[in-house]
């Protein structure tokens, strides 16, 4: 790892437990092990470090989304088809592999926990953590589910209402199970009754 990544990597540590306004370029610069005007050859700004940050989270979550298969928005029709073809079983893996990027791996689980410090007190940040964690996530599954309910494979409902049904409690769980490392089997239990219950609801066919 370069100067340039270590130095991200100390940022993100510090602005995931100390928040991005009690965390200074020199607190980024003694973890990293360098000097102040040192930290500057590579970043103008405590700024450019978090949007670097917020870039690379992007670039993961992009990664994750074609590692496990997924369709992104530019399709929603590809996207309706490949979620369609799903068992009920299918969504419920699929939904843990996804559960346990955002709760366990190293850069997302701490990406998350700072926006979520930081949200009271900085608005640019505050927009940050509602665009990825609330609007994108709702917007990309009503635009889903409308498609899934126009091919008959959801039940007539709203769609917009049903993202919300979906996510919601996805979220809720995140953050319920968040600093409970040892609890994991218990959080996917809890995942995996949710996923269950909102096929059962919407689905067209409850053999799914």
């Amino acid at each position: 790892m370069g100067t340039k990544e270590r130095i991200m990597e100390e940022a993100l540590n510090l602005f995931s437990t100390r928040g991005y306004e009690g965390t200074s370029v020199k607190n980024i610069a003694e973890a990293v092990g360098i000097k102040d005007s040192s930290l500057y050859k590579h970043y103008k700004s405590k700024k450019e470090i978090f949007d670097t940050i917020v870039q690379e989270m992007s670039s993961r979550m992009a990664h994750m989304s074609q590692t496990l298969g997924l369709p992104d928005e530019t399709d929603m029709e590809q996207a309706a088809r490949v979620y369609g073809n799903l068992t009920t079983d299918g969504l419920i893996n699929l939904s843990r592999q996804i559960f346990l990027f955002y709760l366990k791996d190293a850069f997302a689980s701490r990406f998350r926990r700072m926006l979520t410090i930081e949200q009271y007190r900085t608005r640019d940040i505050y927009e940050v953590y509602r665009k990825i964690f609330m609007e994108d996530s709702i917007t990309y599954q009503t635009a889903l589910f409308a498609q899934m309910t126009r091919w008959g494979v959801l039940r007539d409902a709203d769609p917009a209402a049903m993202a919300m049904n979906f996510y919601a409690p996805v979220f809720f769980l995140l953050n319920k199970y968040d600093q409970e490392p040892g609890r994991e089997e218990e959080a996917l239990g809890e995942l995996k009754r949710h996923v269950r219950e909102f096929a059962r609801i919407y689905a067209r066919s409850e053999e799914r």
